[in-house]
C-alpha cells in the first residue's frame, strides 16, 4: 500500500489487485484475466519494485514501449526496454544498467527471449518475475496470435524459482484454458475480474451512409475528442480519414499498408496530441495506453467478439463515460462469410471462424441487454438490464417474421426451381416490392408468383430480415457474388414448424439538413462548454491545466498522459488545492511528480 500510495499516487486498490500483488511478491504464479483499464499493470510493477531483482515484462508492443518506459521514469521508476529499434550502444547500456541493478523493470519483445544471448544475459542478472502481457496472443484461436508467445512455456524450465504472471484483457473460458495450457501456468492461481465495463455506453445502429452516421456522432456527441475508427479495409481507412479532414475533423489513417515510418509518426501524433481521430484498421490499438479515448467506432462488423471487446475497451480507460458505436449492415454479414468459405486453413478452422460470427452477430441482431449479451459470452453475469446500450436505453421491439421469412425463402426457391437462377439480396427485395427495374424485366422475374408479395415492408426492413435470417443460419450465401441460397434449416419455416422471431428495424424519421445540422451544433457547443462530471466553475481551471500539461509534454517529447491523467486534472480543478501538501492527496499524484511539477500546478492555479 505505501508504494502504491508513495509511487502511483492512489489510495487502495481496485477489486484483486492487492491479493494479485501479495500472491506475487510471495513467489506464486498468476494467470489473470482483467478488463482494459482495470489496472493490470500495477500487477506486476509493484511486486517487481517490491521483490529483489528486475522485473521482466514480455510485451508485443514493440512500438510503444518508449512509451511506456517514459511512464514508470516519470513516477520515479526506474525502467528500460530492448527491442530491434534501438541501435547497438543504447541495448548495451540498458543491459549494463540491467547487470548493475539499476533498472526496477524490463521491457523485452517476445521473440527476443529465443535468442540464446538475451537469455544468458537474464541468467547473468536477477530476475524478480517475468510478467507476460497480453497473455492472449498465445491462443491459435484467439485474438492476435503471435508465434513467439509459445516459446515461453520455457520460461519456467530455465527460471523454475522466479514467479510468473500472465495478464489479458480478454479471454473466453476455452482461450482461458489455452493460455494456461500452453505457458503452463494450470498450476498458478487463476483470477478472473469482472469485464464489465460500466462507463462504456455500447450502441450498435443499421448502416444507413455509414460515414454520415460516423459524422453525426463525432460532431454531435465528441466534439474534440480522441478516439479511434476501426475499418476492415485499408481503402476504406483512407477514404473515411480523408472524409473527416474534409469535414472539419483532425484524424489520421493507420494500416500495414503505410511504412512503418508514417505509422510511427501518426501513432506518435495519436498518443501525444489532444482530440485527435485515428481511423485504421485492426493492425492499430493492442497496448495503446491513451487513457481519454472517449469513443470508439466501427465502421465494419467485427470478426468476433473478442476483437470487438477488445477493440471497444480502448475507450475510457480512465473510467470516465466513452461510447462503443458500431454500424453494420446485409453487406457485412455476407462479406464476413465469403470471407470464412474462401480462408485458408481446414473445416475445423472454418467452423472456428463460423462459430465467432455467430456469437458477433447474436450480439449484433439480440433484442436484450447488450452488457448482459457480452459478459455472458465471456461466462460471467451481468445484469439483465444495465441502462447503458441502446436496447436498455431505445428497448427494441421483437416481432413474429415467420410469413415475411417464408416470403423471403420462397423468392430464392422460385428462382431456383423456375429459372434455375441464384441472385444476391437487391435482386430478391426488388421481386418482393413488386419493383419492375431493368433486371428484373431483363430475367422475366415479373411473372413470378412472388412478384410483389411483400409490400408489407420497406426496402429497409426487408435488408434487416435478409440480414437477420443470414444471422439465424436460415439463410446463407455462396460465391463471389454472394448470392443467396438455402440452409437445411430453411425447410422447416417454408413448412410452418419454424417460428422466426426478428428484431424491428427502426424508423428513420426524415430531418432536414439546416435541422440536423442545427441539433449537432447545439450538443457539440454543449458538450464542449461542460466536460463530463465536471463543475461549471472548474472548466477553466481545467483547460488551463490542460494547457500547461500539453505545453510540459512537448517539452519533454512525452505524451500529455505521462505527465497526469485527465481525471487527475480533473478532481486539482474541482478542489483547487492551495500547498503542496493538499496538491498531494489527490489521485495520482505520487512523490515524484509531486516533487517534479508541484509547484508549477500550484502558480498556475494561483495565476
Amino acid at each position: 500500500m505505501r508504494v502504491l500510495r508513495r509511487v502511483f499516487g492512489y489510495d487502495s486498490f481496485r477489486g484483486d489487485q492487492q491479493e494479485i500483488i501479495e500472491h506475487l511478491v510471495s513467489g506464486g504464479d498468476a494467470l489473470v484475466l482483467m478488463p482494459t483499464g482495470g489496472g493490470k499493470s500495477l500487477c506486476y510493477q509493484i511486486p517487481a519494485l517490491v521483490r529483489e531483482g528486475v522485473g521482466v515484462v514480455v510485451s508485443p508492443l514493440i512500438a510503444l514501449m518508449q512509451d511506456q518506459v517514459d511512464a514508470l521514469r516519470a513516477l520515479g521508476v526506474r525502467a528500460g526496454f530492448l527491442n530491434s529499434t534501438q541501435d547497438l550502444d543504447e541495448r548495451r547500456l540498458v543491459e549494463a544498467e540491467f547487470l548493475a541493478g539499476e533498472l526496477d523493470l524490463l521491457y523485452l519483445a517476445p521473440e527476443r527471449l529465443r535468442s540464446e544471448a538475451t537469455l544468458r544475459l537474464l541468467e547473468r542478472g536477477t530476475v524478480a518475475l517475468f510478467a507476460i502481457d497480453e497473455a492472449h496472443c498465445v491462443a491459435q484461436w484467439g485474438h492476435d496470435f503471435r508465434p513467439d508467445y509459445l516459446a515461453l512455456s520455457e520460461l519456467h524450465e530455465r527460471w523454475p524459482a522466479v514467479p510468473r504472471i500472465a495478464l489479458t484483457a480478454t479471454a473466453t473460458e476455452a482461450t482461458h484454458a489455452e493460455i494456461a495450457s500452453r505457458l503452463k501456468l494450470q498450476d498458478a492461481r487463476h483470477f478472473v475480474a469482472s469485464f464489465d465495463r460500466p462507463n462504456i455506453q455500447y450502441r450498435l445502429v443499421a448502416k444507413d451512409d455509414p460515414k454520415r452516421q460516423l459524422l453525426r456522432l463525432l460532431t454531435a456527441e465528441h466534439a474534440g475528442d480522441a478516439g479511434i475508427v476501426y475499418c476492415l479495409s485499408r481503402s476504406s481507412v483512407e477514404k473515411t480519414a480523408q472524409f473527416l479532414v474534409q469535414n472539419g475533423i483532425e484524424a489520421l489513417p493507420y494500416h500495414a499498408g503505410l511504412d512503418a515510418a508514417t505509422r510511427a509518426a501518426h501513432q506518435s501524433r495519436f498518443l501525444r496530441e489532444d482530440g485527435l481521430v485515428m481511423v485504421a484498421t485492426i493492425a492499430f490499438g493492442m497496448g495503446i495506453d491513451k487513457p481519454d479515448v472517449r469513443f470508439v467506432a466501427h465502421l465494419d462488423l467485427p470478426k468476433s467478439v473478442e476483437g470487438y471487446y477488445q477493440e471497444t475497451g480502448r475507450a475510457g480507460r480512465d473510467g470516465l463515460p466513452s461510447t462503443a458505436w458500431l454500424a453494420y449492415g446485409l453487406q457485412d454479414v455476407v462479406q464476413q462469410r465469403k470471407m470464412i468459405d474462401t480462408s485458408e486453413g481446414d473445416d475445423a478452422h472454418r467452423r472456428r471462424l463460423t462459430a465467432h460470427l455467430d456469437a458477433m452477430l447474436a450480439l449484433c441482431e439480440t433484442v436484450e441487454c447488450r452488457r448482459a449479451r457480452l459478459l455472458a459470452y465471456f461466462g460471467q453475469q451481468g445484469p439483465s438490464e444495465c441502462g447503458n446500450c441502446d436496447t436498455c436505453l431505445t428497448p427494441p421491439q421483437a416481432w413474429d417474421g415467420t410469413v415475411a421469412a417464408q416470403k423471403l425463402l420462397s423468392a430464392v426457391v422460385r428462382l431456383k426451381r423456375e429459372r434455375n437462377q441464384k441472385f444476391g439480396a437487391g435482386q430478391i427485395i426488388d421481386i418482393l416490392l413488386g419493383r419492375k427495374t431493368a433486371k428484373v424485366i431483363q430475367f422475366d422475374h415479373d411473372a413470378l408468383s412472388v412478384f410483389g408479395i411483400g409490400g408489407e415492408l420497406r426496402e429497409g426492413e426487408w435488408r434487416g430480415v435478409v440480414r437477420q435470417l443470414l444471422a439465424q443460419r436460415l439463410l446463407a450465401v455462396e460465391g463471389d457474388y454472394g448470392t443467396l441460397v438455402l440452409t437445411d434449416a430453411s425447410a422447416e419455416v417454408l413448412k410452418g414448424e419454424h417460428k422466426v422471431m426478428l428484431r424491428r428495424e427502426p424508423e428513420r424519421a426524415a430531418r432536414t439538413d439546416k435541422a440536423d445540422k442545427a441539433d449537432r451544433a447545439e450538443k457539440a457547443a454543449r458538450r464542449a462548454a461542460v466536460p463530463v462530471e465536471l463543475p461549471e466553475e472548474a472548466v477553466p481551471v481545467f483547460e488551463l491545466l490542460r494547457a500547461w500539461r500539453a505545453a510540459t509534454a512537448r517539452e519533454q517529447g512525452v505524451p500529455a498522459y505521462v505527465i497526469f491523467h485527465d481525471a487527475t486534472l480533473r478532481q486539482i480543478a474541482t478542489e483547487r488545492p492551495a500547498t503542496l501538501a493538499e496538491l498531494g492527496t489527490v489521485s495520482g499524484v505520487g512523490e515524484n511528480k509531486l516533487a517534479k511539477y508541484g509547484q508549477q500546478i500550484l502558480d498556475a492555479l494561483s495565476a
